[in-house]
């Protein structure tokens, strides 16, 4: 495998985090839930409009995984009023780290995690936070892995479906 190069996106790349986001999502979860289920939230989640919304927003950052000219992953962290739930100033939340299917097993989650935990220490935040699904086990031991925690639960809806994430977080090491 060719090195993984990390690039931070701009709003030229709305297409390329729409495609990333509808196949990394779909080989992730559309085994597990109804087609249905799906096409809705892919069409609400990763609409042209949506995107540029989430592009343009100071306080959320994306990352796209490069091999070569080929883009296998990305991650997207939010601070301040983009964070989907608790909303510290104190904190960097994880909203996605999405790979591609075919670079499971070859660190490139383990790069955007990195490039995550990064972002939080140059941001002077105190700790990361994100959800996962409990039934993503792949997902779950990665974190785990990394020193993160679970502290509470929240549901997410998928089409008319609820689910329960598993909210972890881990200390950056600086303290506020």
């Amino acid at each position: 495998m060719s090195s993984i190069i990390i690039n931070k996106v701009s709003t030229e790349d709305v297409e390329i985090i729409q495609n990333l986001g509808i196949q990394t999502f779909s080989e992730t979860f559309a085994e597990d839930n109804t087609e249905e289920a799906m096409k809705k939230y892919l069409e609400e989640s990763f609409n042209t409009e949506k995107i540029k919304s989430e592009l343009s927003n100071p306080d959320s950052l994306f990352y796209i995984a490069w091999e070569e000219d080929n883009p296998v992953g990305y991650l997207k962290v939010n601070t301040g009023n983009a964070q989907t739930e608790l909303q510290d100033e104190t904190s960097l939340e994880i909203e996605r780290i999405y790979v591609k299917k075919s670079h499971h097993g070859k660190k490139v989650g383990q790069l955007l995690y990195n490039k995550a935990l990064e972002t939080a220490q140059q941001l002077g935040k105190s700790y990361l936070w994100l959800g996962v699904w409990e039934k993503n086990l792949r997902a779950i031991n990665f974190y785990s892995k990394n020193g993160f925690v679970e502290f509470n639960k929240h549901i997410f809806r998928l089409g008319e479906e609820e689910q329960t994430d598993l909210m972890m977080k881990k200390n950056t090491g600086l303290d506020r």
